[in-house]
């Protein structure tokens, strides 16, 4: 009996594609961001929120969970590309438009994975199966990655973001979440050290 042969999965080599979608593309750039780059550091933030929220607030959502769906929650983009803000929410209709763009996008993604893999992908790919409160976290971080960019690129002088920033310090605001407000306070300061300085800091602490 003739053995069928397996068919490749494509899900690696969809992620891969992500490198290679630029971020923030209406305006001029002086650090390019693309989203393979973006969901790495909205995972690590999101783990953290999760962290703050479990240990200093007595929260049950698992860090672990939360990493693992900021980790994907771009994924769409890979067929969709990245749509800016200003485009994406320009009206209601075009946000409507995208949404549904971007659930065929999402499902299109599930379908590269192996049959028996497909289940435990399901609330990582498709947003509207996403758990509330996981996605809560995960747009704290994204958000709050959108909000470094913005200073950053503030901080070397590019005045595109001037406005981006604003907006985006209001929205920081609006999420009332205790988890965000100390990220805040005791992470965001030190992403502005240069290298020496943040070398420089460490020599203090270790001095005998």
């Amino acid at each position: 009996m003739k053995k069928e042969k397996l068919v490749a999965s494509k899900f690696f080599a969809y992620l891969e594609r992500l490198r290679w979608i630029k971020r923030w593309g209406l305006k001029r750039n002086v650090v390019e961001e693309n989203v393979m780059e973006h969901s790495w550091q909205v995972a690590t933030i999101a783990h953290v929120l999760g962290l703050i929220h479990q240990q200093l607030f007595a929260g049950r959502v698992a860090p672990e969970k939360i990493a693992a769906a900021a980790l994907y929650h771009d994924v769409s983009e890979i067929i969709t590309g990245d749509m800016p803000s200003p485009i994406k929410y320009y009206s209601d209709a075009i946000s409507r438009a995208y949404k549904e763009i971007e659930a065929v996008a999402e499902q299109e993604v599930l379908k590269t994975l192996p049959q028996e893999l497909q289940a435990p992908f399901i609330p990582l790919l498709l947003h509207h199966e996403a758990d509330p409160e996981v996605a809560r976290f995960v747009k704290a971080a994204d958000i709050i990655s959108a909000y470094l960019k913005c200073r950053l690129e503030v901080n070397s002088g590019n005045r595109e973001f001037d406005d981006a920033m604003a907006t985006i310090e209001k929205q920081i605001r609006l999420l009332d979440m205790r988890e965000v407000d100390y990220f805040m306070e005791n992470f965001t300061d030190s992403y502005l050290l240069t290298l020496d300085e943040l070398l420089a800091n460490h020599e203090r602490l270790n001095m005998p």
